[in-house]
């Protein structure tokens, strides 16, 4: 079998210690390794020619990027979890404890396990290539540092920022890690391995902390149990505000670094070991590690069968409104292609020109890249009121107004102007794709490709094959999307497609809801306390009131009774309300108490009703959600989505739904299908036939089928 590390020894008395993980693009912790690793470090112990140790990864871009998630799943118990977590302390340990120096040469991906192996060694150096990242991003998978990571990151940066690095799994650049004292030097590639090399001979650091400035009261703070133990507290209260104790790791994470500092390593290191095992048993690290997979697995497929993908080398946007500007942003600045915005008038251009402009700014300000970058990214947006520079496009999105007979006239234009092979993808929200493609004289060559707002934050878009659209056209549009940093699901046409179809429903059941009495802030507060992101009336305002009504209609036109929306809100529009894109909602804007945003009182007035007459505001949030699985369903019986995963992805990256819930699917087999079909029955006995549960659902539950 072929070894992961190997040892060569140089001249000087350093050995260089190289992990390459056989035949894989990145380097990533094993448990198998362990072994491995305790022979390498038995065979330096023993040669006293060895002056110091380097090691460093035989990958051109990566470090290690962590441990391997797969090996969890293999835990048949909490137990053998918490074996897994004591042997990594303990190689980690060996390492540590070598007389010698142990220097990390670090180039690339440094992440989880991975910035774990590096924290036992004495001294860290980086390069300063762009892929260098370091980080703890366990906290996204509901875990923690099992490797020692809550111990020794806090011991060499200090409580507050090992804290934050730990509790939001973000990840530093190379000149922020040497800020805070998490590195001893950052190099460029050349001469990374030259530079570890001369640290090694330098012999071991005293135990004296990295020379990181602090004030006064963060000394106070850092030092002093008292100061630690305020730094505790607020962090937990920040942790139950964003996770509102639906995720258990953030306070497991608090606890084995307090543990630890008031106890001792040793402590820490049991406590440490006992959180991972009952995080990685838990069903909210289960569900968050199932979502990893999926988008892992995601990332490998075309979208289509037999189709490879064509390369797009230059993109066309017609419209530069909101939706056109953010499409043509993400096209050149993630996908690094040129992109011609094409609108109707210099307005339009001058917008999406200066929305582009804008963000990059932010990148540039955060000192993400300079400005010459900036400059260079931008010089690949044109514009055109007319059709000049677009004939040799490989694809047209096309973000103009929901209208119809509007969509029909871009499609015979861009026939008329671009090559026959010229992809057509519209970014409607409702309209089905087989209606637009209509126009078309190839329509094999109109596809669906449907973003979410803001283009640049939403990591979801559908793509949206017709009966006629062809295999190739849906693995290019697939792997255009992917280039630009989306999460591609691919669906079957039909009015609403899946995301907005199944958020429709929840959507109209929370207007029910607040008609009944509720008042807005109690509705938002129970949905974020449920899981997700926004509650739905912010939601609504943020995308718009009139946005909501014009699918409405559409929807119910095309799949029925279930979909209509209360027509008390006919009223809002009516008094020229349309969310936060005209300052009139069901909220204020400009006006706030601190960090709150204040409801406007006056849209009660509007709707005729009394906030807080509801008699039962129990299980309002899960009368809204029951809509949105049982729809999630239906969407799977028709087959719009293809398979449960594409259901689940779509709706945690499309709308929010609770990631710690694994999304819609996941979230019915925990619940069990025969509970679903009790509750929406009840529901509809209450109601009316909008709960009627789905055939596919009746079915399932006579068999206690489940969907995975």
């Amino acid at each position: 079998m072929e070894k992961t590390f190997s040892l060569a020894r140089r001249e000087d008395g350093i050995a260089v210690l190289t992990m390459d993980v056989p035949g894989e693009t990145m380097n990533t912790l094993r448990a198998e390794f362990g072994s491995e690793i305790s022979q390498m470090l038995s065979e330096i112990k023993a040669d006293s020619s060895i002056k110091g140790l380097v090691i460093i990864s035989g990958k051109e871009d990566s470090f290690v990027a962590g441990a391997d998630i797969s090996m969890l799943d293999a835990c048949k118990s909490a137990d053998d979890a918490r074996e897994l977590s004591k042997q990594g302390h303990k190689v980690f340990a060996e390492l540590e404890g070598l007389a010698i120096p142990v220097v990390a040469a670090i180039n690339g991906a440094c992440l989880g396990g991975g910035l774990e192996l590096a924290l036992a060694c004495h001294k860290r150096v980086v390069t300063e290539n762009k892929k260098t990242m370091l980080g703890v991003p366990e906290v996204q998978l509901g875990l923690l540092p099992g490797g020692g990571g809550t111990q020794r990151l806090p011991r060499l940066v200090g409580v507050a920022k090992a804290l934050d690095l730990m509790l939001t799994g973000k990840q530093v650049r190379p000149k922020h890690a040497l800020k805070m004292g998490l590195v001893d030097d950052v190099v460029p590639a050349t001469i990374l391995l030259e530079t570890a090399v001369k640290m090694a001979l330098k012999g071991k650091r005293k135990s004296k902390k990295p020379k990181v400035k602090q004030s006064l009261v963060n000394r106070a703070l850092e030092f002093t149990a008292a100061g630690r133990n305020v730094m505790f507290d607020q962090a937990a209260k920040q942790v139950m505000k964003k996770t509102q104790g639906n995720y258990p790791a953030p306070d497991k994470i608090i606890d084995c670094v307090k543990q630890g500092l008031a106890h001792g390593m040793e402590k820490g290191l049991e406590v440490e070991a006992n959180h991972f095992a009952d995080l990685v048993a838990s069903p909210e690290s289960f569900a968050l590690r199932s979502i990893f997979f999926a988008t892992t697995e995601m990332k490998k497929e075309t979208g289509a069968d037999n189709a490879e993908p064509k390369k797009v080398k230059k993109a066309v946007v017609l419209g530069g409104g909101l939706m056109g500007g953010g499409i043509a942003s993400v096209t050149t600045t993630k996908a690094k292609v040129p992109v011609r915005v094409k609108d109707i008038n210099q307005q339009g251009l001058s917008n999406a020109l200066a929305y582009a402009y804008k963000l990059l700014q932010k990148g540039v300000k955060r000192r993400h890249m300079t400005a010459a970058v900036r400059d260079n990214t931008m010089a690949l947006m044109t514009t055109t009121t007319d059709y000049n520079g677009v004939k040799d496009a490989d694809i047209v999105v096309e973000a103009v107004f929901e209208d119809l007979g509007l969509k029909h006239q871009m499609v015979k234009d861009i026939e008329r102007e671009c090559s026959a092979d010229t992809i057509f993808a519209s970014n409607t929200s409702s309209l089905p794709i087989g209606q637009i493609a209509e126009a078309a004289e190839r329509p094999e060559n109109v596809i669906g490709l449907h973003y979410f707002s803001p283009v640049e934050k939403m990591p979801l878009v559908e793509v949206i094959a017709h009966d006629k659209t062809s295999p190739e056209t849906i693995a290019t549009t697939v792997a255009f999307a992917r280039k630009q940093g989306k999460m591609p699901i691919v669906v079957k046409d039909g009015a609403g497609f899946y995301v907005n179809r199944i958020l429709a429903l929840y959507m109209n059941e929370a207007a029910q809801v607040l008609l009944e009495g509720m008042s807005v802030e109690e509705l938002d507060k129970a949905a974020v306390k449920f899981g997700f992101p926004v509650g739905p009336i912010t939601l609504l305002d943020e995308v718009g009131i009139d946005v909501g009504a014009k699918i409405s209609p559409i929807l119910e036109a095309e799949l029925g009774e279930r979909f209509k929306a209360p027509t008390a809100f006919d009223k809002l529009l009516a008094d020229d309300r349309k969310g936060r894109k005209n300052g009139k909602g069901f909220y204020q804007y400009g006006k706030k108490v601190g960090k709150k945003k204040l409801v406007d009182e006056t849209v009660y007035d509007v709707l005729s009703i009394k906030p807080g007459t509801m008699i039962n505001t129990d299980n309002v949030v899960e009368r809204c959600v029951v809509q949105m699985l049982n729809e999630a369903v239906r969407c799977l019986e028709e087959g719009i989505i293809a398979s449960p995963r594409d259901g689940d992805i779509g709706a945690i990256f499309g709308i929010g739904f609770p990631p710690f819930l694994g999304g819609p699917f996941r979230y019915i087999d925990a619940m069990g299908v025969g509970n679903l079909v009790a509750k929406l029955e009840s529901y509809q006995a209450r109601f009316g036939e909008r709960f009627a549960p789905c055939d596919r659902l009746k079915t399932m539950a006579e068999t206690q089928a489940k969907f995975y």
